[in-house]
């Protein structure tokens, strides 16, 4: 600064001590090289700072006045997503209940086997890129619809299933069935019934008390009856009779296992596993 010309400089005295210094033209606020006090500069001249004050509001009495109160400005309207509730769960059943694990499932379209979450309720092919379904059903009333689904299907006691194709990955029936049924797990039998359709599933299993007649082949991987069954069972593994279990029909797998007391009416073929 000592090159500035005089012109654009200004002499300022202290409002605290008198002291008096020179400034450039352009200042706003300084401090005095005297007594270090700062000040502010306006119009070419020093004054003291002003310091913020606080003020403290007065008591209201009852005998006081509302005061008035304007209103608010309107706003624009705001559109948020809101992601949906999900239940609570206690911290402690957290340690209790496990996740579902990942499991394997066949596409529709091509047959491709992949691996999905145990949770998801839905997927897509990682091959052909189709949609595939996983949702549960539970079927309590007449239905006539088809369904598609890597889920699993529980036709309940009041339950009826009739001229459809179910597909699914487990298939539990206590109620009517005359459908045709592609499972790619098991196929759980505890109520009575014929049948029409063509069945694949890979396990069939008619509980005990059950009396079912298959109009169609059979065709699973394996087979556990300890009921009464009728028809054809193909199978590429073992066929097992429990107790008091009867099957009447051709028995076509890799092995028989009968039970004492179990019966077979028909025709054995054995087969290579």
């Amino acid at each position: 600064m000592a090159d500035e010309p005089k012109s654009h400089r200004i002499e300022l005295t202290c409002p605290e001590c008198g002291h008096l210094q020179s400034e450039p033209a352009l200042v706003v606020s300084t401090q005095c090289r005297a007594c270090l006090a700062g000040f502010q500069v306006h119009d070419g001249k020093a004054v003291s700072r002003s310091r913020p004050t606080t003020r403290l509001a007065k008591i209201r009495t009852e005998s006081d006045p509302e005061p008035t109160q304007l209103a608010p400005a309107p706003t624009k309207p705001t559109f948020r997503l809101s992601k949906p509730e999900q239940p609570t769960v206690h911290p402690l059943l957290r340690f209790f209940i496990r996740p579902k694990p990942a499991r394997e499932i066949p596409c529709f379209e091509c047959g491709h086997i992949f691996k999905v979450l145990g949770e998801a309720q839905s997927s897509q092919c990682t091959r052909c890129g189709r949609y595939v379904s996983m949702q549960d059903y539970q079927i309590d009333e007449v239905w006539n619809r088809r369904i598609q689904t890597r889920g699993n299907v529980t036709i309940g006691k009041s339950g009826s299933v009739a001229g459809v194709t179910i597909q699914c990955h487990h298939l539990l029936v206590l109620g009517d069935l005359s459908g045709s049924v592609d499972c790619s797990g098991d196929l759980t039998i505890r109520s009575h019934g014929k049948i029409l359709g063509v069945v694949h599933c890979r396990q069939l299993r008619v509980e005990r008390g059950a009396r079912v007649e298959f109009l169609n082949p059979v065709h699973a991987s394996s087979a556990f009856i300890d009921g009464h069954v009728k028809g054809q069972i193909l199978c590429t593994g073992a066929i097992t009779l429990e107790k008091r279990s009867q099957l009447q029909g051709l028995a076509r797998a890799s092995s028989l296992i009968v039970k004492p007391g179990a019966k077979h009416v028909g025709t054995i073929e054995m087969v290579q596993p």
